[in-house]
């Protein structure tokens, strides 16, 4: 799966097997693959992707409406046909090689554009990594939604093929396939990044100093560290170096360092069975009940729910020593 293969996105494989699915019985079958494309769908902290074939009348014909937007970011590329987002003054189309990026909350209002016979796009729903901040801003935005456009056939072809990868590495359930989705995915967010830079002919260079901070970070992320600490390590004071990460990396320096941590007890938690009192310490939290509230309020969910979910990549001893676990 890692060998580069040259994809045809108007033979996609998936398409038919989606099409063939919602023909037979749409509103019974419990695939996530199909019922990721309907209303209602409960989408959870991991990585899902797909594609949603769009056809003139039928079963997908329809204007996703969420006002709210979701707690995650979804990444589109269109494939073939013409979609359109939102209505009135703000409505827009998009057609094939087009990139659209919707934050959390942000409003979703697409769908088939009027007159088109298709809209076919692949997405991919996530929860970014702390590092990432800096690729998810492509300056174009109508109403939060980031756009990026282009009709580069060779960069078009890449990028479908990274879509097609995140989507067969996440679908299955060890934790280093998860870490290969996310990986292509990455690729796909620098791809992207570097797409909106070269449209706007003004790259931005995040400051060394940041990047320094963020290093001394992540090397230990078990070791209590203050504000004050990483300051003086790269040459600032507390208030300028707050002020400088949050324009760099969107955040602040402890929201960003909870962050990493996270990501690395989710990591944890996915593919080990150490009990998480003894987790949360090799975290850098003393206190197993303050860690769970971060966990919770990065994720949405506990430690506990979030191993749950994640037991089928470890031993049976392992998952019944868990048990008794309530955090």
């Amino acid at each position: 799966m890692d060998e580069k293969t040259d994809f045809d996105p108007l033979q996609d494989p998936q398409v038919e097997r989606i099409i063939s699915k919602l023909a037979y019985s749409p509103s019974e079958s419990d695939d996530d693959q199909v019922a990721s494309l309907f209303p209602g769908f409960r989408f959870d902290v991991r990585l899902v992707a797909g594609i949603t074939p769009i056809e003139k009348n039928g079963p997908l014909d329809f204007f996703v409406d969420r006002p709210k937007g979701m707690r995650g970011w979804i990444v589109n590329l269109t494939v073939d046909g013409t979609g359109q987002v939102f209505e009135g003054e703000q409505q827009f189309t998009v057609g094939a090689g087009d990139l659209l990026l919707f934050p959390p909350e942000a409003a979703h209002f697409y769908g088939r554009a009027e007159g088109a016979e298709k809209w076919w796009h692949r997405w991919i729903y996530f929860q970014p990594r702390a590092f990432w901040k800096p690729w998810l801003d492509w300056g174009t935005q109508v109403d939060g939604v980031h756009l990026l456009r282009h009709r580069d056939e060779g960069k078009f072809s890449e990028l479908f093929r990274l879509f097609v990868e995140v989507e067969g590495w996440s679908q299955r359930q060890d934790a280093l396939s998860l870490d290969l989705a996310f990986n292509r995915l990455e690729h796909i967010l620098l791809s992207c990044a570097r797409l909106a830079r070269d449209a706007r002919n003004s790259p931005e260079v995040v400051d060394e100093r940041v990047l320094a901070a963020c290093a001394m970070i992540s090397r230990d992320l078990a070791r209590p560290i203050g504000v004050r600490e990483v300051a003086d390590h790269v040459c600032l004071s507390p208030s300028r170096l707050s002020s400088l990460f949050r324009k760099y990396m969107g955040t602040g320096v402890v929201q960003w360092r909870d962050a990493q941590r996270v990501q690395y007890a989710m990591q944890l938690l996915r593919i080990s069975g150490v009990p998480i009192k003894s987790l949360s310490q090799m975290v850098g939290y003393d206190d197993p009940l303050y860690f769970s509230r971060v966990f919770r309020r990065h994720t949405g969910m506990s430690p506990r729910h979030f191993r749950e979910r994640h037991t089928e990549i470890l031993p049976v001893a392992q998952k019944e020593g868990n048990a008794g676990e309530t955090l």
